[in-house]
């Protein structure tokens, strides 16, 4: 049984393991997107979540913290050049302050419907989120529709108020004793 054991071994040892990781959530953090194996992307999303909470932060020892986790790389651009960027100060200045207002939740995973041409591997998308990927809230109803309803319930019950009031009004009233008596047998209630 797997009691109280948490992660994947994806086949590897731990450092290749812990390297995988690291060199998949760089490559998260450079591109915003990357497309690998669903247990994969699973294992790096928790990963790259912690370290995007650990990023909002934006102290320097929550700097220190993500360079000792993720390591640190150098940028290279669409001409395969290095840039004076890295990946970590891209995490901090760019990525974590998208997610300030966000309390996790900033990657999410679309199963692809390719799989891969070795092994046949199910392939999925792993994405970080952007701002008009929020999630919808429920649209609530206009006061103007919440008023009108209003307005419809108060002049029905107006209408049906003045129906039974008028045909009470019309008829003269009944007798309050009636005229025979009924039999004492019949229609008593007990």
């Amino acid at each position: 049984m797997r009691h109280r054991i948490r992660g994947r071994q994806l086949s590897r040892d731990t450092e290749h393991r812990k390297s995988l990781r690291r060199s998949l959530v760089q490559s998260l953090f450079e591109h915003g997107k990357i497309r690998t194996t669903l247990p994969k992307a699973k294992e790096v999303r928790a990963f790259a979540e912690k370290l995007i909470t650990l990023a909002r932060t934006g102290t320097l020892a929550a700097r220190r913290r993500v360079v000792a986790l993720m390591q640190d790389r150098r940028l290279v651009d669409q001409d395969q050049e290095f840039t004076g960027q890295s990946v970590v100060q891209k995490l901090f200045s760019e990525i974590a302050p998208k997610f300030a207002g966000r309390n996790g939740g900033y990657t999410r995973i679309i199963k692809l419907s390719d799989h891969r041409v070795g092994d046949g591997g199910s392939l999925v998308l792993l994405q970080l989120l952007t701002e008009e990927d929020k999630p919808a809230g429920r649209a609530r109803k206009s006061a103007g529709l919440r008023r009108k309803r209003h307005e419809r319930r108060k002049h029905f019950a107006a209408r049906v108020l003045t129906a039974k009031r008028a045909p009470a009004a019309a008829e003269p009233a009944p007798a309050t004793t009636p005229s025979t008596p009924a039999p004492a047998g019949e229609n008593q209630q007990s």
